[in-house]
């Protein structure tokens, strides 16, 4: 089972994280920084994938990460899954994020954090891997960006409607003003109403 999915860059800032086991926002943030202190040590000519920290399970525990430009991209799993099993499935991940983003960087993390996550959700969910053939998630993506796409059409439909009339208001004041002769008040037959007491 993967027990969390970290990503963070070459100063130890977190851009990415989803932890399929419950810790508390604290012990998130030590786990976080562990895994960078750890991982940001190793020499670029070692394995990928070492016992995982004191905090993420010690020996019970593997971390498994890779390296790309200025980010990790790190899984804390336990000892039932494959090294190089989840080594592949990082490499489906960030080649996903890749055709997605078109050359992923570190930005796209940040402000398409809603996206990036959609994109995980195809690969692992509830710490379990769903699918790791990526054009069956980018069939999965494409899906979900055409209804988001239709769904914008819908919701923005009362606001072209709003900007239609107000299109057409200004063009109402210029219409020529029906000549309307109403009888003046005092034309007007009196009527006498009963008084209450």
């Amino acid at each position: 089972m993967i027990k969390a999915i970290l990503v963070f860059n070459n100063h130890g800032k977190p851009r990415m994280t989803k932890f399929f086991v419950h810790y508390s926002e604290d012990m998130q943030h030590q786990i976080i920084r562990e895994t960078f202190h750890i991982v940001s040590r190793r020499d670029d000519n070692v394995c990928n994938f070492l016992e995982g920290g004191t905090l993420i399970g010690g020996s019970d525990f593997k971390i498994i990460y890779r390296h790309y430009a200025t980010l990790y991209f790190v899984f804390c799993v336990d000892s039932s899954e494959s090294e190089l099993g989840i080594l592949d499935l990082i490499q489906v991940f960030v080649e996903t994020l890749d055709k997605c983003f078109e050359n992923v960087c570190e930005l796209d993390l940040i402000f398409h954090m809603d996206k990036v996550h959609f994109i995980l959700q195809e690969i692992v969910m509830g710490g379990m891997v769903l699918e790791t053939n990526m054009s069956e998630i980018l069939t999965h993506i494409e899906a979900q960006n055409k209804l988001e796409k239709s769904e914008a059409g819908i919701s923005a439909a009362p606001q072209r409607a709003m900007s239609a009339v107000r299109n057409i208001s200004p063009n109402l004041h210029n219409l020529p003003k029906p000549n309307i002769n109403l009888p003046s008040m005092k034309s007007l037959p009196h009527i006498n109403l009963p008084s209450f007491k």
